[in-house]
């Protein structure tokens, strides 16, 4: 098999070639190069100390040099070159005590995580395969190199990358890996929020994100969100659902796009199901507040694994509303895109359709049906281009100012009210309406 290196990638071993050194593409290159996808970095490997590869290149950065890498910058763009190494003892569930720099490819093709991810190739050789990484993605498997109870000892992250991986490409977890996560999981307690994080968002944005499914079946969660493992131990005896609260949020997850927030809000929006469930005398599960309830644990979730603040705040919006509902008509749509924030009503169509999907059969079909016209009514306001917030109402503070209006609270109130009147009646949405002396005096009094 032959790989397309990048040009810049090829002077780079060609210069360490010319020097008398041997040199790769390894890794996830190569993987994803095998696979037909476009990597996204191409990384090299070389038996030439750092200091020499510094020699060999005019200009490079000193990345991680105590660990072998210097980064070589071909023009704008930068080539992490780290020499072969055998990793010492790991202290901190991340990076080595120290490194041992050798002369051997295959010594340091043994300390990478999984098989895949454990191949070389250069032209003058094609591809070095010393642990079946071919074989591995021939039979669509994530293994891990040597004892998969070193690898994670080494990061235990790499318990997350295993199941990111077999997410983005669509394999399974060899049995002796599979039982390693299980037995290591407790110890990504050492690991950072943000990389877990990084893991997660990875993980759901994939091509197959109900294989969060696996955190849960491994331990994972268990440890790094286990308010999700108790939605896999409640039961929804209601005509509306069909499966358990956990097997309900794989299956929404599933449905709606691969955007951050919008898997995230699947993954979440019945996060408080668990400790909302009543059941009434006729055994019928109900779980009244969950979604209001919910929002806020999302947003302690996202909060302790170090998620951004306007993440935290759309997915706390959508989980709230998540389960809102309203009589299909006009006045009653723009009201909810007020309610919901014109930027996020889009996406709370989206998560209306996922969640039904998700549901029993029982009126599934008017449940798509009220998605529909609503989603028809919505555009039509957005097309007649009708006020549905403050920033689109015909007045504004200045004006009511000159009316003789005190800014503070006074001016918020008339603000909203004028803004009420306009999204139940959208024509009343000019200046001349709004200001005139009756109307004005009406809001000012409260009476409109």
């Amino acid at each position: 098999m032959i790989i397309n290196i990048p040009k810049p990638a090829k002077e780079i071993l060609d210069s360490l070639h010319e020097a008398g050194y041997e040199a790769y593409v390894v890794g996830g290159c190569v993987r994803d190069s095998i696979l037909g996808r476009e990597p996204g970095d191409w990384d090299i490997t070389t038996s030439a100390r750092p200091e020499q590869v510094k020699k060999i290149f005019g200009r490079t950065i000193d990345t991680g040099i105590a660990h072998g890498t210097v980064t070589v910058m071909m023009g704008k763009e930068g080539f992490e070159v780290t020499t072969y190494r055998i990793d010492g003892e790991y202290e901190d569930g991340r990076h080595p005590k120290d490194v041992t720099f050798t002369a051997s490819l295959v010594e340091d093709l043994k300390r990478r995580d999984f098989t895949i991810n454990a191949m070389a190739y250069s032209e003058e050789e094609g591809i070095i395969d010393e642990f079946d990484g071919l074989l591995d993605i021939e039979k669509k498997t994530i293994r891990c190199v040597g004892d998969p109870k070193e690898r994670f000892t080494e990061d235990a992250l790499r318990m997350m990358r295993a199941v990111r991986f077999a997410a983005q490409l669509g394999y399974t977890i060899e049995n002796d890996t599979r039982e390693a996560i299980k037995e290591l999981a407790p110890t990504l307690t050492r690991i950072s929020a943000e990389r877990v994080q990084v893991e997660l968002v990875k993980l759901l944005t994939s091509p197959n994100p109900g294989k969060v499914r696996e955190l849960y079946e491994t331990g994972i969660t268990g440890v790094v969100m286990p308010e999700f493992d108790k939605c896999f131990e409640t039961l929804q005896n209601n005509p509306h659902h069909a499966y358990n609260v956990g097997e309900h949020i794989l299956k929404s997850i599933e449905a709606v796009e691969d955007t951050k927030v919008l898997r995230l809000t699947m993954l979440l929006h019945d996060i408080e199901k668990p400790s909302c469930r009543s059941t009434d005398d006729e055994g019928v599960d109900h779980f009244y507040g969950h979604a209001e309830k919910g929002a806020e644990t999302a947003v302690a979730i996202l909060r302790r694994l170090k998620f951004d603040r306007d993440t935290m705040d759309k997915v706390k919006q959508l989980v709230k509303h998540h389960d809102y509902r309203f009589p299909a008509e006009k006045k009653n749509v723009r009201k909810a895109v007020n309610k919901i924030g014109e930027e996020l009503f889009p996406l709370y169509l989206e998560i209306k359709r996922a969640d039904t999907i998700a549901q029993s059969d029982y009126l599934k079909k008017e449940k798509f049906e009220w998605i529909d016209k609503i989603t028809e009514l919505y555009e039509e306001i957005l097309r007649d281009n009708e006020c549905l917030s403050l920033k689109s109402l015909a007045v504004n503070g200045r004006d009511l100012i000159e009316k003789g209006v005190n800014p503070g609270k006074e001016l918020g109130d008339i603000l909203a009210a004028m803004l009420a009147d306009v999204l139940e009646e959208p024509s009343h949405n000019t200046k001349e309406y709004l200001l005139s002396d009756t109307v004005f005096t009406g809001f000012r009094k409260g009476k409109v």
